[in-house]
């Protein structure tokens, strides 16, 4: 009997710790799905999760990052429309000039107010998840 399993992947919430308000990057992604992501990948064989997100971030964008936090698993069955992946999705932080390498084909720096509201996969929902846990963690004399 042949086993399938959901693949993992990694994605990356990449803060930019040198500008005001430490905006994120987002890649304009070269292969479909197309439109805007958050840096990320598959794990390949062998490769902790944590490297992968450090060597996504490298190949995709150019910057070295380093993991703050493991932030949320997400799973969906249909969260990528070419196969039942599961993402481990980290916050990372780094300085400089991202690039746009590897499959994307550009990069793009957000604020919080200026993120796109549609987002390749289910990276929407993942961004909307951290502006929360971003919000609540900077002011919480306003948790519930």
């Amino acid at each position: 009997m042949a086993y399938r399993n959901p693949t993992p992947t990694t994605d990356i919430i990449i803060e930019l710790i040198d500008r005001p308000h430490r905006p994120i990057v987002l890649i304009e992604r070269l292969n479909p799905p197309h439109g805007w992501a958050l840096p990320g990948g598959f794990v390949d064989y062998g490769e902790s999760l944590e490297t992968a997100a450090i060597r996504e971030a490298k190949e995709e964008v150019g910057l070295e990052v380093s993991l703050i936090e493991q932030f949320h698993l997400y799973s969906a069955p249909d969260r990528d429309p070419r196969q039942h992946t599961i993402a481990l999705v980290f916050i990372a932080t780094a300085t400089g000039e991202p690039i746009a390498q590897d499959d994307a084909k550009s990069v793009g720096i957000f604020n919080p107010w200026e993120i796109p509201s549609q987002l390749c996969f289910d990276h929407s929902q993942i961004v909307r998840d951290y502006l929360h846990y971003r919000h609540y963690q900077l002011r919480p004399e306003i948790r519930l």
